[in-house]
């Protein structure tokens, strides 16, 4: 190639175009999901502070699954407040192999941002749909969560199924943006 200085901006002009293309391809389609890169830049300090992002190493707590208030409590701090508004959550516990289905309350035409969290020390995979049309289908690792975003036509209700091979806690919420 050309010299030093050229081949160092290829990584970033190659990284800007692959974004502006995800959001040209996202732009088209019915659901679009938002994951954001916890490690930084390729051999960054994961604890700097540097451009205001902070990573921390996961919580062993987080690999413990919890019941009553605790769940409660992790739910709320796993699925923060959003911007808009919240049409519908839910949280809960998984015996190891279980899954179970929910239906979201009646939602008007727009765009939605269904955010997905769980607890656990393995998987949980989630599946929100719409009638036949799978709008997310995910297998998250937990101690993490996830947003997906979802534009919804008309009216409709959305059927989400949370599954786990293991004991797990989930949480999801729902909200209008």
């Amino acid at each position: 190639m050309g010299s030093k200085a050229a081949r160092s901006g290829m990584p970033q002009r190659l990284a800007r175009t692959a974004v502006v293309l995800s959001i040209a391809l996202c732009g088209t389609m019915t659901a679009c999901e938002y994951t954001y890169d916890e490690g930084g830049r390729p051999g960054a300090d994961p604890t700097s502070t540097a451009g205001n992002n902070v990573v921390l190493p996961p919580d062993p707590a987080l690999e413990q699954t919890v019941t009553g208030e605790a769940l409660d409590e992790w739910a709320k701090a796993a699925l923060p407040e959003s911007q808009g508004q919240s049409f519908y959550s839910s949280s809960g516990y998984l015996n190891p192999g279980e899954s179970k289905s929910e239906q979201t309350v009646q939602l008007p035409g727009g765009t939605y941002a269904v955010t997905l969290a769980c607890r656990g020390t393995r998987r949980v995979s989630f599946a929100v749909k719409l009638g036949e049309a799978e709008l997310v289908d995910l297998m998250l690792g937990c101690a993490n969560a996830r947003v997906s975003v979802v534009q919804l036509e008309k009216d409709a209700v959305l059927s989400i199924t949370v599954g786990s091979r293991s004991e797990a806690n989930f949480a999801y919420r729902v909200s209008r943006l």
